[in-house]
């Protein structure tokens, strides 16, 4: 599945190479044109964040007041769902469009002799095969970024091949060469501007969700006790803070875990790749910022 959808955007990362004829820019303007087409799942998104955390208190009631009653306390629950127009299981497609995303693009940006250029897979591994043949590098992972780095030598070896012009892709961007991989090229310091931007915009996204995460709860959290409505029971005194340490307390783990692993993955891809999650993250900022503002529950 994942490669069905990494061909369909390959015939429109290959529109915008065309355009503009630059790897790194076609693949900018990409993430942008990716950005703006899922634009209402993410404004659905965010509602539904918001809207969760207010139904979390209520849900709260539910739960105490029946907590000896588990089948009504579902009844009611379902009920609650119902009143407040939300779908228990939205989040689970807004989680399942972003993974089919996340790998579909990585297989693309990965392969784009596969699924930009549409070169056949014997031609591929025939030009895998040369390079192997006569000790040049190729990585396992990342074939076909190396084919496109020893576009030249290639082009010697096979001068009656006109499927090698396809392989000529301009990966320069502002003086970098988005075909190198920085755990290949440790001493060439320009392999290490986008990796580092990378980490650093994911450690900014990780903290501004869990910054939102926190304000949400803390607003949808009530200052006095919860009272049924008939009886005058509190039914919930007034809430502590133990659970939103605890959820804040995961959080500021997360917020250094994922820049750790981000390290990883940053410095054994290649920087065009790099480029499409630098560009995913720094687009994500902004739109949570101005959701945020805009976007009511």
């Amino acid at each position: 599945m994942f490669q069905l959808f990494a061909n369909i955007f390959g015939y429109l990362l290959q529109l915008l190479y065309t355009l503009v004829n630059n790897y790194g820019l076609a693949i900018i303007i990409f993430t942008v044109v990716i950005k703006i087409l899922l634009l209402p799942l993410s404004i659905k998104q965010q509602r539904t964040m918001k809207k969760s955390a207010e139904l979390q208190e209520k849900m709260k009631v539910v739960q105490f007041k029946y907590k000896n009653d588990p089948e009504k306390m579902n009844h009611e629950i379902m009920e609650l769902y119902k009143t407040e127009k939300m779908n228990p299981f939205s989040g689970c497609l807004t989680a399942i469009v972003q993974m089919l995303l996340l790998f579909s693009i990585f297989y693309l940006v990965r392969s784009p002799l596969t699924y930009m250029e549409k070169i056949p897979q014997d031609n591929i591994n025939t030009y895998i095969q040369q390079l192997k043949e006569n000790e040049k590098t190729v990585s396992e992972v990342y074939p076909e970024i190396d084919l496109i780095r020893e576009y030249e030598f290639l082009k010697e070896k096979n001068p009656e091949d006109d499927n090698l012009e396809k392989i000529n892709i301009q990966m320069n961007l502002f003086g970098l060469d988005l075909s190198k991989i920085p755990q290949q090229n440790m001493s060439d310091y320009t392999v290490y501007i986008i990796p580092i931007l990378y980490i650093l915009s994911s450690f900014i996204s990780i903290r501004l969700t869990t910054a939102m995460q926190a304000k949400q709860q803390k607003s949808a959290k009530k200052e006095e006790p919860i009272i049924d409505g008939e009886t005058g029971e509190a039914l919930i005194e007034k809430p502590e803070e133990n659970e939103l340490d605890a959820v804040m307390q995961t959080n500021k783990m997360m917020s250094w875990m994922m820049p750790i692993l981000s390290i990883s993955i940053a410095f054994v891809a290649p920087l065009g790749l790099a480029l499409y999650w630098l560009m995913n993250n720094i687009l994500m900022i902004i739109e949570r910022l101005v959701l945020d503002k805009v976007v009511k529950s």
